[in-house]
């Protein structure tokens, strides 16, 4: 599985962007999908996560209420919809699937697939 990140940008405190993962070379249907963020000089975090099904979300407790992430499995892409966005969002955020156990949904050794990245920086 191929998996390529983009949307992101610069934008303004309070602003919104929108994430797309697109995948290649397999059906992402099967797989959990996750977002994880590293900012600058500080390690990869876990930001959001949708299972298979799309039925289960979870968020890293600074994104709950602003972000949100869905998929469309027909179009073989997941999204992370950014908004109220703050300077602490600033990093670069990476798109990953796995097929994570419920207890470890939130850690990438789980995730055998990953995105290139894609830099959002939010502007003060």
């Amino acid at each position: 599985v191929q998996l390529q990140a983009s949307g992101g940008g610069l934008v303004q405190a309070g602003g919104s962007l929108r994430l797309s993962c697109a995948a290649s070379g397999s059906t992402l249907s099967s797989y959990t999908m996750a977002w994880f963020r590293q900012p600058p000089g500080k390690e990869r975090e876990f930001v959001s996560v949708i299972r298979s099904s799309g039925g289960s979300t979870y968020y890293r407790d600074s994104v709950k209420g602003r972000f949100t992430i869905s998929r469309d499995n027909a179009k073989n892409t997941v999204y992370l919809q950014m908004n109220s966005l703050k300077p602490e969002d600033t990093a670069v955020y990476y798109c990953a699937a796995g097929r994570p156990i419920m207890s470890a949904m939130s850690s990438e050794s789980m995730y055998y697939y990953w995105g290139q990245g894609t830099q959002v920086t939010v502007s003060s």
